[in-house]
C-alpha cells in the first residue's frame, strides 16, 4: 500500500491477520476542537492501548509532549509484540487527531509498514461495525528480555530517520530558506496573536515566514480529505521551489496530522518541529510575528 491510510473496511476484512497490530492513540487532552465525547467506552477488537501522553513521550525533557527516546520506543513497541514485520493500524477516537503522532513516531522510528486508520474510531462505530468492551492485553516481556532488546536493537531494524524531526536551532536557520515551507496547524486566532495561548508563559504569534493550515482543513468529516483535495491546498500555500516542509503546531501532536496529509498528497520531504509553539512562543531569543 502507498497510502499511509487504510479503511474501516479494509481493517475488519483483516482483523484476523496474526501479523496485524491494532492500537488505540487516543489522548485524553483534545486542543483545537471540540472533543467528541462517548457514554461508554468501545474500542476495534483486538485493539492495544498506546498512551501517548504518559508513555511514548519522553518524560525526562522539559518540552511538552518530546519526541521518544529510541529506547523507549523498543521498550513499549516489544511490550505490545509489536516486531519490525508487524503490520501496525493505529486510530484514535476523534476520527483523525492524535494517531498521526504515533504514526510518525514508528515511521521516524524506522517502520514502513504503518498506517492510520482513516476516520478512526467514529467511523467504525458510524458503520456500525463489532466492537469491543475492553482493550486486549499486552503482549509482556520481562525487564532482562527488554533490556537486551534494546542492546541488540540493530536485531529489530529500528532505523531511526534523525531528519524527519528537528529542533528549534535547526529551524531558525530555514526561516528564509526558499526551499523550505513551514506548515503551522494551530487555528488562526492562536497564529495571528489574536487568540490567546492555552500554554502560561507563551507567546502569542507565530514562526517568521510561516503558513496557517489549521489542521481541521485536511479532514472532510471524521477523515482525510482526498489526496486531490490535499495536492491542491498545498498547491496554494508551499513555496514553489520547495524541497521540504517543516510543520508545527502547539506542542507536536497535531502537526502530524498536516504531515500525513502531505504524505497523503504525495510529499515526502517532511519534517515534524517538534517542540512547536509550546517551545518556541516560550524562548524569547527567537523572534516570532
Amino acid at each position: 500500500m502507498t497510502s499511509p491510510l487504510v479503511t474501516a473496511q479494509w481493517l475488519e476484512q483483516h482483523l484476523d491477520n496474526d501479523n496485524l497490530i491494532v492500537l488505540d492513540a487516543s489522548m485524553e487532552k483534545v486542543v483545537g476542537k471540540s472533543p467528541i465525547l462517548y457514554d461508554t467506552f468501545s474500542c476495534i477488537p483486538g485493539t492495544k492501548k498506546l498512551d501517548l501522553e504518559n508513555e511514548l513521550c519522553d518524560l525526562t525533557s522539559n518540552q511538552t509532549h518530546a519526541f521518544p527516546t529510541t529506547a523507549q520506543f523498543i521498550e513499549i513497541t516489544s511490550e505490545l509484540g509489536i516486531t519490525q514485520t508487524s503490520q501496525v493500524v493505529i486510530y484514535d477516537n476523534q476520527g483523525i487527531y492524535s494517531s498521526p503522532r504515533a504514526w510518525w513516531i514508528f515511521k521516524v522510528m524506522g517502520f514502513d509498514h504503518v498506517y492510520v486508520l482513516d476516520g478512526g474510531l467514529p467511523q467504525w462505530l458510524a458503520d456500525n461495525r463489532v466492537t469491543a468492551e475492553r482493550f486486549s492485553s499486552s503482549t509482556l516481556v520481562d525487564s532482562a528480555s527488554v533490556d537486551s532488546i534494546i542492546k541488540s536493537g540493530c536485531e529489530l531494524k529500528v532505523n531511526v530517520q534523525d531528519a524527519w524531526v528537528c529542533d528549534s536551532t535547526y529551524l531558525l536557520d530555514k526561516l528564509s530558506d526558499k526551499e523550505t515551507s513551514i506548515f503551522d496547524a494551530r487555528g488562526a486566532g492562536r497564529f495571528s496573536g489574536q487568540a490567546p495561548e492555552p500554554r502560561e508563559g507563551v507567546r502569542s504569534g507565530h514562526i517568521p515566514n510561516s503558513v496557517n493550515l489549521p489542521f481541521s482543513q485536511v479532514l472532510a468529516g471524521h477523515g482525510l480529505k482526498t489526496a486531490e483535495e490535499l495536492q491542491q491546498i498545498f498547491a496554494g500555500l508551499a513555496n514553489e521551489q520547495d524541497t521540504q516542509r517543516v510543520f508545527s503546531c502547539g506542542s507536536g501532536i497535531t502537526a502530524c496530522i498536516l504531515i500525513l496529509a502531505s504524505v497523503e498528497a504525495g510529499y515526502h520531504h517532511n519534517v515534524l518541529y517538534d517542540g512547536s509553539w509550546a517551545q518556541w512562543g516560550r524562548d524569547h531569543k527567537l523572534p516570532i510575528e
